[in-house]
């Protein structure tokens, strides 16, 4: 869902989804007034967060959510709008887990933001 990367540091990632009208889920999310699931956007922030994770470690590695807390929808997203996510760890990796918050803005707005926890799991 993350459509590019464009900066990536130590402490974070920003990452970008260009919304468009021809997305899927937008024939029955609402075909007359098109918005953009929160489950989605939740979705589009824990895999820019996997993609910050996983920049970070050497070798085949994959990430899966585990916890999803204090997750707030502020505006809706609409076909047209550019989602810019910010993610960033709130504690150092420690035992493949992975805690991240994520923020989304629609421009100057925050849309939608949340904290994450992620296993990262060695893949064979």
């Amino acid at each position: 869902m993350v459509d590019k990367v464009i900066d990536i540091q130590k402490d974070y990632l920003v990452g970008v989804k260009n919304v468009t009208v021809n997305e899927p889920f937008f024939q029955g999310h609402f075909p007359e007034e098109p918005v953009m699931p929160g489950v989605l956007i939740v979705e589009a922030m824990a895999q820019a967060g996997g993609i910050f994770v996983l920049r970070q470690m050497e070798g085949k590695f994959s990430t899966y959510f585990m916890k999803i807390d204090n997750v707030k929808f502020r505006k809706k997203v609409v076909p047209g709008d550019t989602m810019v996510f910010k993610v960033t760890l709130t504690s150092p990796i420690r035992r493949g887990i992975a805690e991240m918050r994520g923020v989304c803005y629609v421009g100057d707005s925050v849309v939608a933001e949340g904290d994450y926890m992620a296993q990262i799991v060695k893949i064979n």
